[in-house]
């Protein structure tokens, strides 16, 4: 048999951003290929939207969870809250992300922070408290969804390339410590897709030509098509796949390098 298993059947996994766009298609996903899936944001109201959806396909437990990524604590308490209630905790994908599109002049203190520490702290923190319940269990996978913004020059803020660079290159770093521990960490980068984030800048003509100019494929992503790269790195499919960036961007970054 040389053609492994991509279902997750039985799989405990977590969702940060879970209550809209990409994170949300990410979580459905998860759970019709079998997984029970913890979902984490600061707005209810979205997560228990997206928690229905999950209901409806019956294959897979949804757990609200809802917290303030930015509050280390609380976002460490419901990470052990979903391994105790849901029995385990075999995948974490870090989605939670935000972007202030101010030019590089006009950057505030304020925004550096709120940025960083959504995109990339938050992440980490997220993280180190996964690992350390999968170090328990013998192992686990880890997904960061960076950004082409991090692997090549875009007008979408420099604060935002910075955040998803670092969170790239994070990626790699705790792949090389924590491979002894039978963990993974991969990530995925997005070029543009339909979500409520892009819905304004994607509906500006002007704005939608240019992006499909500069991709090769000549359209945006349809959120069904960020869930089955995630899936992969999540199944025994890529069970010798580590620190590693799997661009999902229509060939856009063929020119970024």
């Amino acid at each position: 048999m040389y053609l492994p298993e991509f279902k997750l059947e039985g799989q405990k996994a977590l969702v940060t951003g879970a209550g809209r766009g990409i994170g949300r298609a990410i979580a459905i996903g998860l759970a019709e290929a079998g997984c029970d899936v913890g979902l984490i944001s600061r707005t209810k109201q979205d997560l228990e939207e997206t928690a229905g959806l999950i209901h409806k396909l019956q294959k897979g437990k949804a757990f609200v969870l809802q917290a303030d990524l930015n509050q280390s604590e609380e976002l460490t308490g419901v990470i052990h809250e979903f391994n105790e209630r849901a029995g385990g905790l075999n995948l974490l994908v870090n989605n939670a992300g935000m972007n202030i599109r101010s030019k590089a002049l006009d950057v505030t203190d304020t925004e550096w922070e709120q940025i960083m520490q959504t995109n990339l702290k938050s992440a980490f923190v997220a993280s180190q408290a996964a690992a350390a319940v999968m170090k328990e269990q013998g192992g686990g996978s880890i997904i960061n969804v960076s950004s082409v913004a991090g692997h090549t020059a875009l007008r979408t803020g420099v604060v935002y390339g910075a955040s998803k660079a670092a969170l790239s290159h994070m990626t790699r770093v705790l792949a090389l410590e924590w491979a002894e521990l039978g963990i993974r960490v991969n990530s995925v980068g997005p070029w543009y897709f339909r979500t409520p984030l892009t819905e304004t800048l994607l509906n500006n003509e002007e704005y939608l030509q240019d992006i499909l100019d500069r991709t090769p494929m000549k359209r945006v992503g349809d959120l069904k098509e960020i869930v089955g790269p995630v899936v992969f790195l999540a199944s025994e499919a890529a069970s010798y796949v580590t620190g590693q960036t799997l661009l999902v961007d229509g060939g856009m970054s063929i020119y970024g390098f």
